[in-house]
């Protein structure tokens, strides 16, 4: 093996292939920034003096964690080769969800609410109720995930039916629904307000020339409530990027290496992805849980970009 390595390397990548793979580097203590900047003859006094030998010492580098490699490789034991794909995808999937499931849903609820119940009690106590759950804690969703989702529906959420076999409901598809709970009494809500606003002149004129009233909602009120749908439906799912505890509870994990290859595999997301590395006591992970949180925080703040966009857009397509 090792005359094939000599043959086909040169010194240099041959040095390298020993450091990486059969030496396997590790990480033995991290500064911050600022300390590696203005205390770096402090630091290597420290080391020089933990480590009196030479060929013992650790060769003090510095190393930036928030990189495109983060963002490539999956969780690892070993910092140096640790990321956040696997949690990245996991998110994505179940952001999807929420977007799939969560959004039409609030939207058709809103429509009822505003434009089909009337002022009858029960109608009343729903739209108060609605409200009340915006405001219910999450870990309370979580437990109705993993009640209703992950084990009354396990034949669904498992992918049994389907022919999968090897997993249970604690699954992408539970998380996923679980959230878009989560986040449907805040999508009802803004949805409802946004219709709220529309003139009713616009559905006395779409009526008066003769327009059904679904035909009235589908091309007059909608598009008018359009901005506002919008903006506030995308805020309340940017918040479901964030949460940690229902899918905790529904089951996400929180060390896991292989990415998720469909609905029904296992999971976990960002967040729980942070925590995780945040506890650890090796050297090295606190400081990519802070990279990935910078990655969180990008995320976020794209998808209020996003709202933004969107919501100047519809305003000028009504005004054209």
């Amino acid at each position: 093996m090792g005359t094939i390595l000599a043959n086909n390397l040169s010194a240099e990548q041959l040095v390298t292939v020993i450091q990486n793979i059969i030496l396997v580097p590790d990480v033995q203590e991290a500064w911050h920034l600022f300390d590696g900047l203005l205390n770096r003859e402090a630091i290597q006094a420290r080391i020089i003096e933990q480590y009196p030998d030479p060929i013992t010492r650790p060769e003090l580098q510095f190393r930036s964690w928030l990189n495109l490699s983060i963002l490539t490789v999956p969780g690892a034991d070993n910092p140096l080769f640790a990321g956040i794909r696997t949690a990245l995808l996991g998110s994505i999937y179940v952001l999807v969800i929420v977007i799939v499931v969560g959004f039409p849903l609030g939207i058709m609820a809103a429509i009822y609410l505003e434009e089909y119940a009337g002022k009858h009690w029960i109608n009343g106590l729903i739209e108060n109720n609605i409200r009340n759950l915006a405001g219910v804690p999450s870990i309370v969703y979580g437990m109705l995930g993993l009640q209703l989702f992950a084990r009354a529906l396990e034949p669904f959420t498992s992918g049994a039916i389907f022919g999968f076999t090897d997993t249970s409901g604690r699954t992408i598809l539970s998380a996923g629904l679980t959230m878009s709970l989560l986040v449907l009494p805040v999508v009802i809500i803004n949805a409802q307000e946004a219709i709220r606003a529309v003139p009713y002149s616009y559905r006395e004129a779409s009526f008066g020339l003769g327009a059904t009233k679904w035909q009235t909602i589908w091309r007059q009120v909608l598009p008018a409530a359009l901005p506002g749908i919008l903006t506030g439906t995308i805020l309340s799912i940017a918040r479901a990027v964030g949460e940690t505890a229902p899918l905790i509870v529904v089951g996400a994990s929180t060390f896991i290496v292989q990415d998720p290859n469909s609905l029904f595999a296992r999971f976990t997301v960002l967040p729980i992805q942070i925590y995780n590395w945040t506890i650890r006591p090796q050297a090295g992970f606190k400081e990519l849980a802070a990279a990935a949180i910078v990655v969180l925080l990008v995320l976020l703040i794209v998808l209020n970009l996003f709202a933004f966009i969107l919501r100047n857009q519809a305003r000028r397509s009504l005004q054209a």
